[in-house]
């Protein structure tokens, strides 16, 4: 899935992992995340989906080979023969590890190489920032992508402010270019620091702060 910018949409490895439900599954593998809530709906009932409900909303990385983007396999001790490796149970799609008259292959590509299951990419590293609303002194944490831009990271915030675009945001007493991502913008990424000074980062994080135009937009 791709904005209207052109630009891919970013997910936080929470927001997939709410989606882990029969009626509403999501995964994530090799950076990227896909809705499989079509695929489970198509196969509902099949004894194959068990995997993939049991993955639901994790990263399935582990599934594929980062090269060829398959399904990773292995050679059978026994056979000789490569046959798919699925340590998790066989999943739709995967074929029988030997031949077997009831495997129907007509299905077209397999989902995993499907990009119309694919609704954006997975963040490389997700930050927490604080922004304070000055008018009204209210502020929130909120998780994002370190590869959104302010504009994209406005967008998240909008549930707590429809009018957010009605604010001037700045950073260090210095305005934000709502155009580049946190870091393009200098504000540095001091997960780690917080993480080996045992700093509660809800309280020392820099904030964002937000002023009022007086250009109410609409919502």
């Amino acid at each position: 899935m791709t904005q209207k910018s052109g630009r891919p949409k970013f997910f936080t490895p929470c927001e997939v992992s709410v989606h882990n439900s029969t009626e509403d599954i999501w995964v994530s593998f090799l950076g990227k995340v896909y809705d499989l809530t079509i695929l489970c709906e198509r196969y509902k009932g099949d004894i194959l989906l068990k995997p993939i409900l049991q993955a639901g909303g994790t990263d399935i990385s582990h599934w594929f080979d980062t090269k060829t983007k398959n399904v990773r396999s292995y050679i059978d001790p026994v056979t000789g023969c490569k046959i798919p490796f699925t340590p998790y149970g066989r999943f739709i799609h995967v074929p029988p590890p030997y031949p077997d008259s009831s495997w129907a292959n007509d299905f077209g590509r397999p989902w995993w190489r499907d990009e119309s299951y694919c609704i954006g990419q997975l963040s490389v590293k997700t930050r927490r920032i604080k922004i304070i609303n000055t008018l009204t002194s209210e502020s929130e944490v909120l998780e994002v992508c370190s590869e959104e831009t302010m504009n994209e990271i406005r967008k998240r915030y909008f549930k707590y402010n429809a009018h957010a675009s009605s604010y001037t945001w700045k950073y260090d007493c210095r305005e934000l270019n709502m155009d580049q991502t946190l870091s393009e913008n200098s504000i540095l990424d001091e997960d780690q620091d917080f993480y080996d000074l045992g700093i509660n980062d809800d309280v020392f994080l820099q904030p964002i702060l937000l002023y009022y135009n007086d250009d109410l937009t609409e919502a």
